[in-house]
């Protein structure tokens, strides 16, 4: 008697088409016995999420209508049986500790190589969490020498605004952007540049390059 190989579901969020294309086309191509569906925003993410059975979900963070972050801590939440792959064009080295601590399963730049983002689906599936060797680098020395950067003491939404805010988006994009009174955007920018010990745009900038976090 033979025994035919489960399917195993993998859900793709990303906003962008051209992006989801191509990692449906790694992943079919990739690995054996897969189904492939896809959301386009954050919202619609964890609603499938919520309502279907998904093996793994790939799951950008710059999401509109929900960002990736809050539909990652909602799903970790809910308990769902899916592992949960972060893959962003930020920093690993910054996100991806801050979305292994949020309950994230793995997390990936968008710069790796196309076989890398298969062998991150293949260690979830066999249970375990994938962390690149730089993450695993960050982790060592972060618990061996015990000291914190000033962004590191940011909460993570902070942190979001901090990136947008770095990236010129404005306090009424950001507050559109995140579902977020501009009010409440004003006292998280007031929040990061007391925590960073900085008094402006231009000096904000200017730290989240010189700590090598800046992203376009």
């Amino acid at each position: 008697m033979t025994f035919k190989k489960p399917v195993n579901r993998i859900l793709i969020a990303d906003d962008h088409a051209v992006v989801r294309r191509g990692l449906r086309q790694i992943i079919t191509e990739g690995l054996l016995n897969v189904v492939v569906e896809e959301a386009t925003n954050g919202l619609e993410a964890e609603e499938m999420a919520r309502k279907n059975f998904f093996d793994i979900i790939v799951l950008d963070i710059s999401l509109p209508g929900k960002n990736g972050l809050d539909v990652l801590k909602q799903l970790i939440e809910s308990d769902i049986h899916a592992k949960i792959l972060i893959l962003s064009i930020y920093p690993e080295d910054q996100y991806g500790i801050r979305v292994i601590k949020a309950g994230a399963s793995g997390f990936l730049n968008k710069d790796s190589a196309p076989n890398e983002l298969v062998d991150a689906i293949n260690t979830l599936l066999n249970g375990r969490k994938y962390v690149t060797p730089k993450i695993a680098e960050y982790l060592v020395n972060h618990i061996s020498s015990g000291n914190k950067q000033p962004h590191e003491t940011l909460s993570d939404r902070e942190f979001q605004v901090m990136q947008l805010l770095s990236n010129g988006k404005t306090v009424a994009e950001i507050a559109d952007e995140l579902i977020l009174s501009a009010t409440t955007v004003n006292t998280y920018r007031s929040r990061i540049l007391t925590k960073l010990n900085i008094r402006n745009h231009a000096e904000l900038t200017r730290y989240v390059i010189d700590a090598g976090i800046f992203s376009s």
